[in-house]
């Protein structure tokens, strides 16, 4: 699980809550009608606005936010020094035999394409373009949840008018008023808080797995490349190195 996920939710949600029972508790906060506007209507808005494919692509996508995923680069480095190495001593295909081993699926397929003979600039071709289409898949998921929380406030304003409406047709029966201004304000609360605190977060943080598996990737593919063009493995360490903050870069020849 990702720590800073939890603990956002935690400090999040904890203090709004904290903050609604000092002020006269959670039951005047809980309004059906006015949950049923906000997350019914953001819900059929962006689904008037994405295919259906891409709506349970978004959901599917959810777990990225709260599972924590280190990206071991070092370790890629280190696999790379390794399969440099010995491509170097007994030839690119010899790595042949070590290709059912490695877990990445792009790193396996990236080693299958040079041990298949391809040039460094078709293997990188090939590579960057499902880089490119990852990155689209991605960005779409993080998309939908910032349509999400756009759609959010605007449903929580509706739903304001709505109970507006409600309580000035009720004018002549006062105990009709509490129940209409509740409407009123609680859908734009509502509104607010899957905005701020669940919708937004959510993209941004995928916006962030995103970037951090596109690094991953990035790295592979030069190191693939480097290693298809025969470079030296002290080099070839040195230039993924680079991918890597000063701090956590490790050489093998130190």
């Amino acid at each position: 699980m990702d720590i800073a996920t939890l603990l956002g939710i935690a400090s999040a949600f904890g203090l709004v809550t904290l903050a609604i029972v000092m002020g006269g508790g959670l039951a005047l906060f809980i309004d059906i009608p006015s949950l049923m506007i906000v997350l019914g209507g953001t819900l059929g808005a962006t689904m008037i606005n994405y295919p259906i494919k891409d709506m349970i692509a978004a959901a599917r996508a959810v777990k990225n936010v709260f599972q924590s995923k280190p990206t071991p680069l070092n370790d890629i480095v280190i696999q790379f020094v390794g399969f440099a190495s010995k491509a170097r001593r007994e030839g690119i295909l010899a790595l042949d035999e070590d290709t059912g081993a490695i877990e990445d699926e792009f790193l396996r397929k990236g080693i299958q394409l040079s041990v298949d003979g391809l040039e460094p600039a078709a293997i990188k071709e090939i590579m960057d373009t499902e880089i490119d289409f990852l990155k689209e898949r991605h960005q779409l998921s993080a998309e939908i949840f910032t349509t999400m929380g756009s759609f959010a406030p605007a449903l929580g304003m509706i739903g304001t008018l709505i109970g507006l409406v409600q309580m000035l047709q009720s004018m002549d029966n006062p105990s009709a008023i509490g129940p209409a201004m509740s409407v009123a304000l609680l859908t734009t609360f509502y509104g607010a808080i899957m905005s701020n605190l669940i919708c937004m977060p959510m993209a941004g943080k995928l916006r962030t797995r995103s970037k951090e598996e596109t690094l991953k990737k990035e790295l592979i593919i030069e190191g693939v490349v480097g290693m298809t063009r025969g470079d030296n493995p002290r080099v070839l360490e040195q230039k993924l190195l680079v991918f890597m903050a000063p701090k956590e870069r490790e050489s093998r020849y130190e």
